[in-house]
Formats: structure tokens, sequence, C-alpha cells
């Protein structure tokens, strides 16, 4: 399915858009687009004064473009809560049936969606669900590959995109584990990790897009 201008707007938000500037490459990964799609994309997105683009830096949401990505993301995030509590779904089977049920829910139906789910604050791949009528900020994270080697780090966000959720599955890595950062390999290669449940080597690809919380040696020993 052909990423439509709402697939745009909750990606750049999810990559941080509505703070720094997103650029295509960024883009292109995340929606497996072209190069040129993006291109396109983008300046209809400029034209609707929904982002922002500096040459050479990339696209950032306007106020606007915050606004209505902030509405589509609480739509889609509490129907993800929503399947997988209710309808046993897993977390990553949910985003194309979400993505379906946004579209078609009225401002009212979410928020009574909301109170019946006990307005829930977190989506099950971690991301914040916003207020009614409230621009959403993530919390501001580092990904798994901005870490050294021995880093202590638990799992705290990922980007909502089918590939990457069957990918995570695949290789049995979930939301609030923690683990130790055993090995970077060179030119991009995978990043090797453990607890004592299980090793795992993540692609770096994936690695990128996977938000993390550094664990202090501290609340290590607690």
């Amino acid at each position: 399915m052909t990423p439509n201008r709402e697939d745009y707007l909750k990606l750049i938000f999810e990559l941080g858009g509505d703070e720094t500037k997103i650029n295509n490459k960024q883009i292109v990964s995340g929606l497996d687009v072209s190069a040129a799609s993006v291109s396109e994309m983008i300046s209809k997105l400029v034209k609707e004064k929904l982002v922002e683009h500096s040459p050479y830096q990339g696209v950032q949401l306007t106020e606007l473009g915050l606004k209505k990505a902030s509405t589509l993301i609480r739509k889609h995030r509490l129907w993800e809560v929503f399947l997988v509590e209710h309808l046993n779904y897993s977390w990553n089977e949910v985003h194309d049936d979400a993505e379906v049920l946004e579209h078609v829910t009225s401002q009212t139906l979410a928020n009574r969606l909301s109170e019946y789910l006990n307005k829930p604050k977190f989506c099950p791949h971690g991301g914040v669900i916003p207020e009614d009528d409230q621009p959403v900020h993530e919390e501001k994270r580092q990904t798994l590959i901005d870490y050294p080697i021995g880093t202590t780090i638990r799992i705290a966000r990922v980007l909502d995109e089918k590939d990457l959720l069957d990918y995570l599955v695949s290789i049995d890595l979930n939301i609030h584990e923690e683990y130790q950062i055993d090995e970077i390999a060179a030119y991009e290669g995978p990043i090797s990790i453990s607890n004592k449940q299980k090793q795992l080597a993540i692609s770096y690809k994936a690695a990128s897009t996977i938000f993390v919380d550094r664990i202090e040696e501290s609340e290590e020993l607690r």
C-alpha cells in the first residue's frame, strides 16, 4: 500500500520531527519508498504548510503539521491498545488495522475509546498517546546505535513500522526488556546485546529505530 500524507506526517513525528529536522534518507528507510516519492510528497506537505523544508537539512513539522499528526497518532495508538488488550493482537499485527480504523474514527469515538481503555498513556510500541486536542511530544531518547559497548539499556520505544515489528518479533525483542551492549560490528554491522535470558544480534538498520533508556549503575544495583 502506497504511503499517504498521513503516513508521512506520523513517521516524521515518530522520528522526532516535532523538534528537529528529519532528512529524506530517514523517511525513505522508514516508509520503504523511493527517494523521488519522498521528494514529491515533501513538496506537497510544504505547500499545505504541514512541514518546513530546509535544503540539505531536512523537514520539520509546523505547528499545523504537529496538530494534525497528534490527532492521527492519538486515534491510531488508542486502537492499537484496544486490539492488543481486547482482541489478542500481537504488537506486530496491529498497525494495518489501526491504520484503517483511525481514518473512520471521530473525535467523540476516540474520546470514548480512551475512557473505555482507562486513558492509556502509551501504545504497545512505547509511543506516547496524546490528550484530546493536544500536541504530543515524545520523550527525547537516543537509539541503540548511539551507545558504546558495555552500556546497559532498557528498550523504551520502537518505530511503529510493520517490517521492523515483524523483525523484532522474529528475534524475540520486546518493550521494557533490559540488555547489555556486548559488541558493535564495524561498517554498520549488527549490534549484539544480551541479558540473563537471551543473546540477540540486532541489524544496524533496526537498531537505529529502537529508542532506549540508559540504565545507570546505581539503578542496576537496586
